[in-house]
């Protein structure tokens, strides 16, 4: 291990400090071995190559369970070698046994920063700041450093919604590969797309808010009015508007509160404090 500055032998002393804390800023690989393991040992080499191999985009650390027991216990290792991958805090995938090189490597690989992906948060920013070619000219980059990286579609979608493109967003987002299917960023932008379909055309908001009052059952007037809230980032206000389109209307648009409502609890992520409140006032009304 001493050989690899990219190995290290950790403790529950400062198992916080350099996996917890470390794996905000690179990967870190948490290696649950012992002694009497002979998988343990086959292992090891192999770690260290790898680790050698990325440069500092990779630690391992080593955590001998015989002498840290709590901390096998705390994250519910059962047999050796387990092996578990660090990001941002918490662990977000593992393997158990003496993979050979090749599929550890896969492993890393599925969770390794890419050039694509640094490309790709460039281009966002360019967006965020309102420059949709200077986004596209860092997608194209992207496009040629890798491209089987699937995301780069996804910055895609995004610049063609910013740019009013609403139809060209959605084609791209119903052609995605599967494996992109539950991914929390393709819930967001798909429903960010959708409700900002149903802006296009649209009255100001002033304007569905005054229909609103002067007839309470206008359902297009409401459903439009969520849409806007959406669009500027009041999902509470957008979430009771639907609430109240799901009683009132269920069959406007195909139950389009009812669906309005969950398409936002997927953008949300699917939990918080928000999803839980109007899911159970969803729920209740409905049942």
């Amino acid at each position: 291990m001493a050989d690899s500055p990219y190995v290290i032998a950790v403790t529950a002393e400062s198992f916080r400090r350099v996996v917890v804390e470390g794996s905000h800023e690179r990967l870190v690989l948490v290696d649950f071995w012992a002694d009497w393991c002979a998988p343990c040992r086959m292992l090891m080499p192999v770690l260290a190559s790898l680790a050698d191999a990325y440069g500092g985009k990779l630690l391992v650390a080593k955590v001998n369970t015989e002498e840290e027991q709590a901390l096998a216990v705390e994250y519910g290792i059962r047999s050796l070698p387990t092996v578990q991958l660090f990001k941002d805090g918490r662990p977000i995938d593992q393997f158990m046994g003496a993979l050979p090189e090749p599929q550890v490597r896969e492993f890393l690989e599925r969770h390794l920063p890419r050039e694509s992906d640094r490309l790709l948060a460039q281009a966002r920013g360019l967006l965020n700041a309102g420059d949709r070619a200077g986004a596209a000219r860092i997608i194209e980059q992207a496009r040629e450093a890798e491209p089987e990286n699937a995301r780069v579609r996804l910055v895609e979608a995004e610049i063609e919604a910013a740019a009013g493109n609403v139809q060209g967003a959605q084609a791209i987002l119903d052609d995605l590969p599967r494996e992109l299917a539950d991914d929390p960023e393709v819930a967001r932008l798909k429903g960010q797309v959708g409700f900002a379909a149903i802006q296009v055309d649209s009255p100001p908001e002033a304007t569905l808010v005054s229909r609103l009052e002067a007839d309470p059952k206008d359902s297009d007037a409401r459903h439009r009015l969520a849409a806007h809230l959406v669009a500027r980032g009041d999902f509470e206000g957008a979430l009771e508007q639907l609430l109240e389109l799901m009683k009132r209307d269920r069959a406007f648009a195909d139950d389009a509160g009812r669906k309005g409502m969950l398409m936002i609890f997927a953008m949300l992520g699917g939990q918080g404090d928000l999803v839980t409140r109007y899911r159970s006032r969803m729920l209740n009304a409905l049942y």
